[in-house]
């Protein structure tokens, strides 16, 4: 297995949801974690409750619509801890509404926050990486990268997107770099997405979904980022679908 004890990682959207739990998740495992997202206070919290269990996490605050931002936070743990080797893409946003309904500003935000934050991200971390001759980035895609929903036609497209950049930067980077690439998968997952929609009717269809299902929680996909990030250095896990038992769609 690979030790990730004393590695350093950085992970967007760490204010809440999947990203805190995967950087409590990590820090658990040894990891040095930079946090970033936009809202500070939150991840001040999570810095002292990562403290609190023996680890250790550097607040980041991080736009990553905002190249400069990215770089900037990129910098500052480079800096602090001197290289990174584990990135987790996981910053996203997840509002539902038809595409007759025309709500093209949240369309452009899903774009600009899913993939061009994604791809900032990556562009700023990648030659780190590839100067180190090692690393493991995370893309967060979802059951959404894989099928396509009511409601979610551009969401979706975002996370076709980033499953299909996962597999072409995993083709780029793998032997030529030494860098392990996972496109994570998640089904239901109890996050701040669903705080995202605005159209009452798909509020209630999330709701009566939690109803249906006991949905994942964000230490779950935790869990698996840490499972792939472990593994033997010649075993590169290239996708985790991660669905809740009673999900059978």
């Amino acid at each position: 297995m690979t030790n990730i004890n004393g590695k350093i990682a950085l992970v967007t959207g760490a204010s809440s949801g999947i990203g805190a739990a995967t950087a409590l998740k990590l820090a658990e495992a040894g990891a040095k974690v930079g946090i970033a997202a936009r809202r500070t206070d939150k991840l001040e919290g999570l810095q002292k409750e990562i403290a609190s269990g023996g680890g250790e996490a550097l607040v980041i605050e991080m736009d990553v619509v905002d190249p400069a931002s990215v770089e900037a936070g990129v910098k500052k743990l480079v800096g602090a801890y001197g290289s990174i080797d584990i990135l987790v893409n996981n910053a996203g946003l997840m509002p539902l509404s038809d595409v007759d309904q025309f709500k093209v500003d949240e369309w452009h935000r899903m774009v600009d926050v899913n993939v061009k934050g994604l791809l900032n991200t990556t562009a700023a971390v990648l030659p780190q990486m590839i100067n180190q001759h090692s690393g493991h980035i995370f893309n967060m895609s979802s059951i959404a990268g894989r099928k396509v929903f009511k409601g979610l036609s551009v969401y979706c497209a975002t996370k076709h997107a980033v499953a299909a950049f996962s597999d072409g930067l995993r083709m780029e980077v793998g032997q030529k770099h030494n860098i392990r690439v996972t496109c994570i998968q998640p089904g239901a997952v109890a996050t701040e997405l669903y705080d995202h929609i605005t159209e009452p009717g798909y509020i209630k269809q999330m709701d009566d979904l939690a109803k249906q299902m006991t949905f994942l929680q964000g230490a779950d996909i935790g869990d698996t980022i840490v499972f792939a990030a472990q593994a033997p250095a010649h075993v590169n896990v290239a996708e985790l679908f991660v669905l809740p038992v009673e999900q059978g769609w």
